[in-house]
């Protein structure tokens, strides 16, 4: 994939105002941890997530999202006239019909004459957005376009919580498949494309590349399973140690070959972000890439997992946070179950 014509004129985020540590998750897990003899602290020891954000009970996703791309659109000052596509990419979306991006639309007030649409690709969901919104700026379908999604992670992380302390089945080998839940945050972003001829930023998005492994497909699945758990919050089962492992093996070709379709080596790189899952996965997936760990922004340690807006809530923090600088090349290194993989490049 190679971009002439598209520029990324804003990215944007909204973190959600009540914060949950790790230490008093583990508290409300202590009968568990005593029962199978775990030690406190456990959770941040392995993933590095200190605390992660939750919106309040019984908030939807498109109502945050809404709020996330109405911001986008005055912080970057831009004509809402232009937008001739919205998309909402994540995990969680307020129900199976009609589209999560449907009622996004409406609350932003955006043209009638809008391609409007959900895209589902686990934590890949805002990236591929950000593809086809490029793909139909290049073909001069639209002149910009808006990629948003909004991930809750309260009903899991709680229900997880519930089910460990009423299974008296639980032991230390079976509690792993449920860990990963325990890493989930809750967050907003969105990303604003457009034609070059409408760009004040002049922040090009130049390309990047894909792959897939679907080998892999079952290392982490979630959903609702009203009749088993009781009740329809969603669960998520993870075999963390394989996922880590495979997901990082299909990053290293996405990586040649995203560095092949741009021109770059690694020491083209000013900065990098990444899926943010937690420590571990940082060290390996870097050390793998062979990329300076310092070049990246991380957001895990005090946000969580926070799926699908992860990469882009990164990205638009440090955005915020004023630490790119004109010309860097900046490399968005996505990875989500599936397994698949995209990578793009950023000319700042």
């Amino acid at each position: 994939m190679r971009y002439e014509h598209v520029c990324i004129e804003a990215v944007s985020c909204i973190l959600p105002p009540h914060v949950v540590t790790s230490d008093e998750m583990e508290a409300r897990l202590a009968p568990v941890y005593e029962r199978l003899g775990l030690p406190a602290g456990r959770l941040e020891l392995m993933t590095g997530i200190r605390e992660r954000r939750f919106f309040d009970p019984g908030t939807l996703p498109g109502t945050i999202s809404a709020l996330t791309v109405n911001r986008l659109l005055d912080q970057a000052q831009f004509d809402r006239k232009y937008i001739g596509a919205l998309f909402h990419g994540s995990v969680c979306r307020d129900q199976l019909e009609p589209a999560t991006a449907s009622g996004v639309h409406h609350a932003a007030g955006l043209p009638h004459q809008a391609l409007v649409l959900d895209i589902s690709n686990a934590c890949l969901g805002l990236l591929n957005g950000m593809v086809f919104l490029a793909n139909m700026i290049e073909m001069g379908q639209i002149r910009a376009g808006v990629v948003v999604g909004t991930e809750v992670g309260r009903d899991l992380v709680e229900g997880t919580i519930e089910d460990l302390l009423n299974d008296p089945t639980l032991t230390r080998k079976s509690i792993k498949n449920d860990f990963a839940s325990l890493t989930i945050g809750s967050g907003s972003a969105a990303i604003l494309l457009c034609d070059r001829s409408l760009s004040r930023t002049g922040h090009r998005l130049l390309g990047g590349n894909f792959q897939t492994d679907t080998s892999h497909h079952e290392l982490c699945a979630g959903g609702v399973e009203a009749q088993k758990h009781g009740d329809h919050r969603p669960r998520m089962q993870t075999d963390s140690e394989s996922l880590l492992v495979a997901g990082v093996n299909l990053a290293i070709p996405t990586w040649e070959a995203t560095k092949k379709t741009l021109g770059w080596n690694n020491a083209d790189v000013d900065r990098v972000f990444t899926h943010q899952v937690g420590k571990a996965h940082r060290k390996l997936l870097l050390d793998q890439l062979g990329l300076n760990p310092e070049l990246d922004y991380p957001t895990v340690e005090t946000l969580g997992n926070t799926g699908a807006a992860a990469l882009p809530m990164a990205w638009a923090l440090g955005i915020e946070n004023q630490i790119l600088k004109e010309h860097d090349r900046v490399a968005l290194l996505g990875i989500g179950s599936g397994l698949n993989s995209l990578m793009l490049g950023v000319q700042w």
